[in-house]
């Protein structure tokens, strides 16, 4: 019973929001089920080859890229971060980092606005790899935010 009244609530708030939140929201979900299935079926190095230029995190590409843009493109980042963050939150399958980074910069690169997504590793970590992602585009912090202070950047693609 209390799932059922859990369901109808985030109907009604899912039609509460408006068309184009509704949009954003649907636009996202499918772009992190595109991602899930790209990233585990699809070899890595061909798959960072459609996500832009490998370069190092100091490269001055990136800090004009991070830049604050025109208030518009700043507002179309913060909409498409709320989206795929939400999203992740409610598809069937685990949006992790990775997934939520491509979503968004799929979604960015569409409306012409540019990102730069960041690729960290922890420092020191028990694990055998402990990694994150994050974009962030317009001077807009997009996905995956805050990052850990045990994360080292490591590369970034524009």
């Amino acid at each position: 019973m209390a799932r059922r009244r859990s369901i109808r609530s985030r109907l009604r708030r899912f039609v509460e929001i408006g068309w184009r939140r509704r949009a954003l929201l649907a636009e996202a979900a499918v772009l992190l089920l595109l991602a899930r299935v790209a990233l585990r079926i699809v070899p890595f190095q061909r798959l960072a080859r459609r996500l832009g230029s490998v370069v190092v995190p100091a490269d001055p590409r990136v800090r004009r890229a991070q830049a604050q843009s025109a208030a518009a493109d700043v507002a179309v980042a913060r909409e498409i971060g709320w989206a795929v963050t939400r999203a992740s939150r409610h598809v069937p399958f685990r949006a992790v980092c990775l997934p939520q980074a491509i979503a968004a910069r799929m979604m960015l690169a569409r409306r012409g606005i540019a990102s730069v997504m960041h690729f960290g590793a922890a420092k020191g970590c028990d694990k055998p790899i402990d990694a994150h992602a994050w974009l962030d585009a317009a001077g807009v912090e997009v996905t995956g935010f805050p990052v850990g202070a045990e994360f080292a950047e490591i590369a970034c693609f524009i």
